[in-house]
């Protein structure tokens, strides 16, 4: 009898502890799941929407602090011409002079591929690949001056330095 009693305490407690939302009824809040990282709920008040924090936290998706740390010595960004219409603001970035801050991006152009970065490190090797089709110009700027390593210092043609 006891048992039955504490498991029905522990059924009634544990899901107001940490209750989450499905996909769908995230979506039917006008939120989408799986774009949604906690630190952005932790911003709503800044906005007035406080009201919005209990819903948010129950659709949001711990954030890898991890992530946010990685630095990776080159990146390629892969992309089809032929898919440019699709995807203008990836065009906008790669006609533009920003691909030429960063001296380890190099841009591949792979028919039929949907944009993508692709990260390496120091010796090569492939670490991450994300996808940046629904990335804007400063998106992508914003990412690969946060993850891409500054060779500035180590660019001796750009430098003038012997």
């Amino acid at each position: 009898m006891f048992t039955f009693f504490l498991f029905t305490i522990l059924a009634i407690t544990v899901p107001s502890i940490k209750s989450e939302l499905s996909t769908d009824d995230c979506w039917s809040l006008g939120i989408n799941k799986a774009n949604l990282l906690c630190s952005s709920c932790d911003q709503l008040p800044k906005f007035n929407l406080e009201f919005l924090k209990d819903h948010c936290k129950e659709c949001c998706h711990a954030d890898d602090a991890s992530n946010a740390d990685k630095v990776y010595a080159k990146a390629i960004l892969e992309v089809c011409t032929c898919k440019f219409g699709a995807y203008p603001q990836i065009q906008a970035f790669i006609k533009s002079d920003k691909p030429a801050k960063f001296s380890n991006l190099q841009i591949k152009y792979v028919r039929g591929l949907d944009p993508i970065i692709k990260l390496f490190d120091k010796d090569g090797h492939l670490k991450e690949t994300v996808a940046i089709e629904k990335w804007n110009t400063d998106s992508v700027e914003e990412f690969l001056n946060t993850h891409l390593q500054n060779n500035e210092e180590h660019d001796y043609l750009r430098t003038n330095m012997i």
